[in-house]
């Protein structure tokens, strides 16, 4: 037994994942729901691990990153970071339109009048943004309140940081931050733990997932499916050109995201991997005063992979009813997508939200939006894979950006090959 745990160890995390998928694949076609149903515990169990991970990882990663930056490269940081975040949502959706356009799914397709959907209220724009300043510290830490985390990290960041530099504090600021410190790396060894049973909780959510959608389901909207894939690819070689551009290795890059994206694919949770995405910008060399700020925004906020799925599924519903989408109503999908997709992203059903709030604008039928939910899991997945690729392309770009190095994963200190494979 002990060898054989000492060979799986041995094996590299990204190799163990991908095993991980497509045994998932195969045992959730063969086994069917009985087996779903028996696996489901342990896709459970991982996928309570990462979010266990998310308060200390993102509470201590962001505030040793601000101590690590002054206070004029943070703004200028945010700056770029909303800036990426809102063009590369508004290029998403022009991306799934054009694909969309060129495949037209749905054709031929016909509305079942009686189809329901349950679509949650939408909290505004406004009450977002003021959700992001938590009314109780506590609760927004028990209820993962994630913009509240990242406001109260940021808050008592720069608070350290001024208790640091005062003449009369300076060495208790000096004290805390060590403490803080050594509270980050505490979180580290746990995650580098719990990177270990990965592997076990993606095949379990896989097998689950397939087990539950079958084949059946995948060929009754399979030109959906197939379409959305392809935008995503599309929206994946355009951040390979970006990311040549400013000289990030793609190499390097992807060799340390194949593992966050793997298990974003999985788990169809940005947030639920942000545990794994900041790992892998670590890996990467970047600093934390980039990737401790724009990842978490990033989980919640930035969602490319979400915003490909609104244009696709506002085409999709458009040639179910026979009424193809015209030049303005792409025009208003784009504005209104963006704004939405930034508006609505962290809050419970939020891609039924956003899907619906896009599609009452242009004056798409609700009722659409229940064909889509029986592909729900397969379109979730390669959505999610790609939010959290995103995020990490964004994070090297902007770093990139202030002047930094990325480290390439051969470099990275032997010690740490365990984690990140």
């Amino acid at each position: 037994m002990k060898s054989l745990l000492q060979a799986y160890m041995n094996v590299s995390l990204i190799l163990r994942v991908t095993i991980a998928l497509v045994l998932g694949v195969i045992v959730g076609l063969v086994g069917g729901q009985t087996v779903a149903n028996w696996l489901a515990p342990f896709g459970d169990l991982l996928l309570r691990l990462l979010q266990f991970l998310i308060v200390p990882i993102v509470l201590f990663t962001l505030m040793v990153g601000i101590n690590q930056a002054s206070q004029g490269s943070m703004g200028r940081i945010g700056r770029k970071v909303f800036l990426y975040y809102v063009g590369t949502s508004a290029l998403a959706i022009t991306v799934g339109l054009v694909v969309a356009t060129l495949f037209s799914p749905g054709s031929g397709m016909t509305l079942d009048e009686s189809a329901e959907v349950s679509v949650p209220d939408n909290p505004g724009f406004v009450q977002a943004l003021l959700n992001v300043v938590p009314d109780n510290i506590v609760s927004a830490f028990a209820e993962l309140n994630l913009l509240g985390i990242i406001f109260t990290a940021i808050v008592f960041g720069v608070a350290l940081l001024k208790l640091r530099n005062s003449e009369s504090q300076a060495a208790l600021g000096e004290h805390l931050y060590r403490m803080v410190e050594g509270l980050k790396e505490v979180t580290l060894k746990v995650m580098s733990g719990v990177l270990q049973y990965v592997p076990i909780g993606v095949f379990a959510i896989v097998a689950e997932t397939v087990g539950e959608q079958g084949v059946a389901t995948l060929l009754s909207l399979g030109d959906m499916v197939m379409v959305l894939y392809i935008a995503l690819g599309v929206q994946l070689l355009i951040y390979c050109g970006l990311m040549g551009l400013f000289g990030v290795k793609l190499g390097a890059f992807f060799r340390e995201a194949r593992t966050p994206m793997a298990t974003a694919f999985a788990t169809q949770s940005s947030s639920g991997t942000l545990p794994l995405t900041l790992e892998a910008a670590r890996r990467l060399g970047l600093s934390q005063g980039v990737y401790g700020f724009s990842l978490p925004l990033g989980a919640t906020m930035n969602m490319d992979g979400a915003a490909i799925r609104i244009a696709i599924s506002a085409v999709f519903a458009a040639n179910v009813v026979g009424a193809p989408l015209d030049f303005m109503s792409m025009l208003q999908i784009v504005l209104i997508g963006t704004l939405v997709s930034i508006g609505t992203a962290g809050v419970p059903g939020a891609g039924i939200i956003m899907i619906a709030t896009v599609f009452s604008q242009v004056g798409l039928p609700i009722e659409t939006v229940a064909l889509l939910t029986a592909i729900d899991a397969l379109v979730g997945m390669g959505c999610t894979a790609l939010n959290v690729t995103g995020d990490l392309v964004g994070t090297s770009i902007i770093a990139r950006s202030e002047g930094e190095n990325l480290t390439d994963s051969t470099e990275t200190p032997a010690t740490d090959s365990g984690a990140a494979g």
